[in-house]
């Protein structure tokens, strides 16, 4: 199981916020020398997001991902914000981007999901963000009126790669992934899938391991990380002996 450190950049630098929360904002500094500091560590893959972008609707800081591709050539990045139309796709796919997030685009427009899966389905990863159980979209301020669950069920069949299931009534808040959730959607889409949401501690990481080793592809740390609560090192090593 993977632990996927995330990167959110806002006006070029590395953030976190509370509850997707723009307004509440942490500032983590420069990206390269975090992502470098993740190098470092042993992690392989990196989930980044476009805050700009995924308010937007376009990718904004598409210049500073770039750079990290050229930097850091050996790390599988997952990038997600704002991307909305089979040319972004394909323009980040051609700079090295090997998974593409997509979230609001499921829910506006799911034919154009199905186009998009026969082109590039083994890169696309469909993220599902949860509030009370149905899905936020256009960057987490607005809520829609369909289920998680049957957003998870209408896509399991098209190609996707995997889901990222985020709580974001956790996310950044360190109160633990909602393991119930994750679990449950697991047994019901044939997936992998990507927990993400309010990590705090190394045991909830070694729960899903434990749970289902082919299922649960891994979980996405941030401010856990960022402050201190996880020793990405360690945790890696606990999970390899699993």
């Amino acid at each position: 199981m993977l632990i996927i450190p995330a990167i959110d950049l806002k006006n070029g630098r590395c953030v976190r916020l509370k509850q997707g929360r723009m307004f509440h904002v942490t500032d983590y500094g420069n990206p390269f020398e975090i992502i470098k500091n993740f190098v470092t560590l042993g992690i392989k893959r990196l989930h980044i997001i476009d805050l700009n972008g995924a308010v937007l609707g376009e990718p904004v800081n598409l210049y500073i991902i770039k750079k990290i591709v050229k930097i850091f050539p050996n790390l599988v990045i997952q990038l997600g914000g704002g991307i909305r139309n089979s040319d972004t796709i394909k323009k980040s796919l051609d700079i090295g981007i090997k998974y593409i997030i997509i979230g609001t685009l499921a829910i506006k427009k799911p034919n154009k999901i199905y186009k998009i899966c026969k082109k590039f389905g083994k890169h696309i990863i469909l993220s599902i963000d949860s509030y009370n159980g149905y899905v936020a979209l256009d960057g987490w301020k607005k809520l829609s009126n369909i289920k998680s669950i049957d957003l998870a069920k209408k896509f399991s069949n098209c190609g996707i790669s995997s889901i990222i299931y985020t709580d974001i009534s956790r996310d950044g808040m360190m109160q633990g992934l909602n393991i119930k959730n994750t679990i449950n959607l697991a047994k019901i889409v044939n997936l992998p899938i990507i927990a993400s949401g309010g990590l705090s501690n190394i045991f909830d990481i070694t729960y899903l391991k434990k749970y289902n080793k082919n299922i649960i592809l891994g979980t996405i740390i941030g401010r856990a990380f960022y402050e201190g609560k996880i020793d990405l090192y360690k945790a890696q090593l606990l999970i390899n002996k699993i």
